[in-house]
Formats: C-alpha cells, structure tokens, sequence
C-alpha cells in the first residue's frame, strides 16, 4: 500500500451530535458506522452516503464507546453513568443493563460469538457480562490494574486491557493466566493489528508504541502528534501498513509502520480527534471530534 492510497480526502460530514464526539467506529463489514458521544447519544449512519440511520438514547450520562456485534443485531455502550447498555440495533430497545462498574465506563467489547461484552472502568477493573444469561452480575471480575482501565481488545481466548498505570495486561481466560507489559508511561488506548501479532498502544507522553504480543518486545514509537489529556484512539490501517492516530489540534497523522516516519498528516478537526477507525476492507477511515463531527475520509 503506497502513501497515495491513503484516505486524506474529505468525503462526508456527519452532523448530528451536540457537542463532542467521543467515539466512531465502523461495523464489522464497513458499510455502517456508530458514533456516541457527550449528548448521551448513540447514532448509527450510512457513513458513505452521509445518511443518519437511528438514534439510540437512554444513558444518563455521556457514552463513551460503543460496539456493534457482527451480524449487526446488537449494539453495547457503556459510559459516565456507570452502566452497559446491550441494544436491540433495529427496534432502538435496551434489552439489558449491566450494572457494577463503581466509576465511569471507558470501552466496550462484544466477544466473537456476541454472547459476552466485556467493559473497561475507571474503578480499575475489567468486567464481563454475559448476554444470554439474565443474571445482572459480571461473570467475571479482573481487578489487577492499579489505575483506571481505557481500552480493550479481544482474542478468541484472551482479554486484553490498557490502563492509566502504564500497563497492558493479557489475560488467557482458559488458562487463567495473566501477562503484564509495562509501557511506563499511562496507556489509553490499544488496538491489534489484523494479523493479531502486535498491540498498538497510545500513551499520554506523545507516543505510539507497537509491542510484539508473543515476545513483549517493543518494536517501534510513532511521535509527532499531540496526546497528553485526552484519550485518542489509534489503529492500523487494514493492510498494517501504516500506523494512524489523532491529535489534540485537530490533526491525523500517518506512519508508517516499519519505520516510523510520519508519511502523511491532514488538518482533519477543529478540535481534538478523539477516535479514528479504519474499513475493513476499502482505504477509508472516519474520524470523530470534540468539534462535535464525524468525517469520511476517502482516498
């Protein structure tokens, strides 16, 4: 993939939002797209045709992620009210509402088979829910971090978690076995690559670090971009051949993976990017601000 393929064009503005946009993500086959943010929001868009499809509310407070389950049916977010809202996706009902979190809820996960979400809080744990069951209770408790939890990524067998304590911890959930890569520096946000070797983690000095999952090794540091308050997302793009992720004046950057030069950079927000997510298959991306847009990004 050459840098000429990179989506750096405007396409779409998504406006709806009042106020900030605290995340953005593509659904899993990239024709849809859910953003949530500071109006206690959720909406669900044709992202390439600039049409808003459905708003979702009934958090009492800010949303500040969501996940939408493979097959499109169901939808999790959880936020400043402590609580996980499992959704009906067509209907716009909540079918459930986990409660335990004793902070804020930072991210939200559906495992592969959709019957479990799995939630990060700012009370230091990890939590998982089982959909299925009508049991309100967590089925399972990870309370290991010693700072607040801000981002997840799941594997078939693993819950990975990053933490304002500069960890990013692996939990083997059939072994039961935990792993600990301490990044030294306040990790908030992780995301795979799409060949699951590596984790890409955010942290707050400024700096994107690329770790080795089967080695812990720290392969690469992406720098350039502003990151010190707030929580941005960053991932790869769907060929993991270069490295993306916001900034806090408005910018995206581009890297590229191997090594690490900023390849590319767009004056994309007027404020804070707050969340990038690339498609899974087309160079696409959306982006979402505090300026209270989402953009559709095309090459």
């Amino acid at each position: 993939m050459s840098v000429s393929d990179l989506p750096k064009k405007e396409g779409n503005v998504l406006k709806g939002h009042e106020g900030a946009v605290l995340a953005a993500r593509f659904n899993k086959d990239g024709n849809y797209c859910l953003s949530c943010g500071k109006d206690r929001t959720i909406r669900l868009w044709n992202p390439h045709r600039g049409i808003h499809i459905k708003t979702y509310k009934s958090h009492g407070r800010e949303v500040r992620d969501v996940h939408v389950t493979s097959d499109n049916s169901k939808l999790c977010s959880g936020g400043g009210d402590r609580q996980i809202f499992y959704w009906d996706v067509a209907s716009g009902r909540v079918i459930r509402k986990f409660r335990g979190h004793d902070g804020g809820v930072n991210a939200v996960k559906f495992n592969e088979y959709a019957s479990v979400v799995v939630s990060a809080g700012y009370d230091q744990s990890l939590r998982a829910w089982d959909c299925r069951s009508h049991s309100t209770e967590p089925i399972q408790i990870i309370d290991s971090f010693t700072d607040s939890v801000m981002s997840i990524c799941l594997t078939k067998t693993e819950i990975i978690g990053g933490s304002v304590d500069g960890t990013v911890r692996t939990f083997d959930i059939r072994m039961g076995r935990e792993l600990s890569d301490d990044l030294g520096q306040p990790v908030n946000c992780i995301s795979m690559s799409n060949d699951g070797n590596c984790i890409l983690a955010s942290c707050l000095d400024s700096t994107i670090r690329l770790l080795d999952r089967t080695s812990a090794e720290l392969l690469q540091e992406y720098k350039g971009h502003t990151c010190k308050s707030y929580k941005l997302d960053c991932c790869l793009t769907n060929s993991d051949a270069h490295v993306i992720g916001g900034s806090e004046d408005g910018s995206i950057f581009f890297w590229d993976l191997v090594d690490a030069s900023v390849v590319s950079s767009i004056r994309a927000h007027l404020s804070v990017v707050t969340s990038v997510s690339y498609h899974p298959k087309d160079n696409c991306m959306i982006s979402s601000s505090v300026d209270g847009t989402i953009k559709v990004w095309k090459t």
